[in-house]
């Protein structure tokens, strides 16, 4: 007696000859049947025959697989907390009416806490970082000290595109800095001293004339409106009243103009925990919480554990290429924030593995972008 083996024969297992179990213990150890499973979604790709349609090509990347799937959950993510923050503010929270602070006031029914390296900001994702803040649809920005000075600096002057083959020696006899495949002239920082030590000096006095305690989310404020530029990230913030976190603010160029300046005009002083303060309010207060967060290390951190403060973020997409092998919060799974309560238990977020210059422009577009131009077109 034999059996079928797909394409070919194999001995039964009845058969007298011992040798001839071997192979059929392979079969079975092969063909496990299939038991009655949950999976639904076909894995299917763009169908080209269509033509070029860009919507439904990205609209197919949910069911591409990799990445590709993760995007698409990420785009899904995003879109729960815009449909979040068109609903009303519950009844019972009401508006934020005795806040005095207008920039962590509650504003919608959903405060959404954007983080991003610096990085970002000297690459052209900037451009898209400035278009979500000019249409206040963030409520609260975390970064750190090269994600603000680069948003100034490219006001005074441009950086340029290179490669990352750029040999640094011959870059630094040349006065030329390289981040990646990006160069900025050593000229630019030269510029951007110029620029912000007048506008230390101008805080030193208030602080001694006026008792103002500066922290870093009100000199980004000052600086912001001091640039008075429509390109500038933080101009926008600075007039549609969105706080700008950085709690590592002297760790970059601004540290060391901080720096240059306490020896010609010593005395300014930078209160971190009053932010720390208000950016746990923003938290604690909101009555829904979303994060959107682009690379790792300290503006992970801080906005998740801000999210901390009220048991978990309801809403969660990380960006960024970072492992999880080594315990690093840069390259932790969501699943762990869970486990601090920074993340809510029944949230369903989403960590795409991806170089941020690449999907973040197109998250964008399939989120935030439709939403406001479907809003002012009505």
């Amino acid at each position: 007696m034999r059996k079928q083996f797909r394409h070919g024969l194999v001995p039964s297992a009845t058969t007298t000859n011992d040798t001839s179990s071997v192979p059929q213990k392979a079969a079975d150890a092969v063909f496990v049947p299939t038991q009655e499973h949950g999976f639904n979604n076909k894995v299917q790709g763009y169908d080209w025959s269509q033509g070029l349609d860009y919507g439904k090509l990205i609209g197919s990347y949910i069911t591409t697989g990799f990445q590709a799937t993760t995007f698409g959950l990420a785009v899904n993510e995003v879109n729960k907390m815009l449909a979040k923050r068109t609903e009303p503010i519950p009844e019972n929270l009401g508006l934020d009416e005795f806040e005095e602070d207008l920039f962590i006031k509650r504003k919608s029914n959903c405060t959404i806490f954007l983080g991003y390296t610096s990085n970002m900001c000297s690459s052209g994702i900037r451009d898209t970082i400035k278009f979500l803040v000019q249409n206040k649809l963030v409520d609260c920005i975390v970064t750190t000290a090269g994600g603000v000075e680069e948003d100034f600096i490219k006001c005074l002057a441009p950086t340029f595109v290179g490669n990352f083959e750029l040999k640094g020696s011959t870059l630094r006899e040349s006065g030329i800095n390289r981040i990646g495949n990006l160069v900025i002239p050593n000229d630019n920082y030269c510029k951007f001293e110029d620029w912000v030590m007048p506008l230390l000096d101008e805080m030193v006095t208030e602080q001694k004339e006026k008792g103002t305690k500066w922290t870093p989310s009100r000199i980004i404020e000052k600086l912001g409106r001091a640039i008075n530029n429509p390109e500038s990230v933080y101009y926008w913030a600075a007039v549609n009243n969105i706080p700008v976190f950085s709690p590592a603010l002297t760790d970059g160029s601004l540290g060391d103009m901080m720096y240059f300046h306490s020896y010609k005009n010593p005395g300014l002083v930078v209160d971190i925990l009053e932010d720390l303060k208000r950016l746990n309010t923003m938290a604690v207060k909101a009555s829904n919480s979303g994060m959107v967060i682009l690379g790792g290390g300290l503006i992970k951190h801080h906005i998740c554990n801000a999210n901390l403060m009220r048991n978990g973020a309801d809403f969660a997409v990380f960006i960024n290429t970072a492992c999880d092998f080594d315990g690093s919060d840069s390259g932790a799974k969501p699943d762990e924030a869970v486990s601090w309560g920074k993340i809510k238990k029944d949230a369903t977020p989403v960590k795409v593995c991806a170089d941020a210059s690449l999907v973040f422009p197109i998250l964008v577009a399939e989120t935030f972008a439709k939403h406001h131009f479907a809003s002012i077109s009505k």
